[in-house]
């Protein structure tokens, strides 16, 4: 493993819990290998790994933007993780106001549903 997969899977074990990324690489095939490199060294080991914005601030802006594009698994699992990243129900809240701007209100509502639904599980 070089270091941009060993940065990649640390932060993305930060973000996401280690159970999740030990779920995520048993499943993984020699189809999808190449996928899930991708993802650990881009998303995770060159992008959230970088030190000019605090994992709250990168949670924020991928609720926005999930929540925008209308990817409401991808959507769950980031909002699961504002458990980790410091982003609490209020910065959600936030960046889904924004959502209702500038994407438009339908996906924000929706997008908010699941919010409540997923708040919801992690308070019981």
């Amino acid at each position: 493993m070089d270091d941009l997969q060993r940065r990649g899977t640390a932060i993305r074990e930060e973000v996401l819990g280690t159970g999740h990324v030990a779920r995520a690489r048993a499943g993984v095939t020699a189809f999808d290998a190449p996928f899930q490199e991708l993802i650990t060294e881009a998303a995770w080991g060159r992008v959230w790994a970088r030190d000019t914005i605090p994992l709250r601030e990168r949670s924020m802006l991928t609720i926005a933007l999930l929540a925008a594009l209308g990817q409401d698994a991808e959507l769950e699992l980031h909002l699961r993780a504002t458990a980790r990243t410091g982003a609490s129900e209020a910065d959600v809240m936030e960046a889904l106001l924004h959502v209702a701007i500038y994407a438009g209100v339908p996906r924000a509502n929706h997008a908010i549903g699941i919010a409540k639904r997923v708040f919801a599980e992690r308070a019981d």
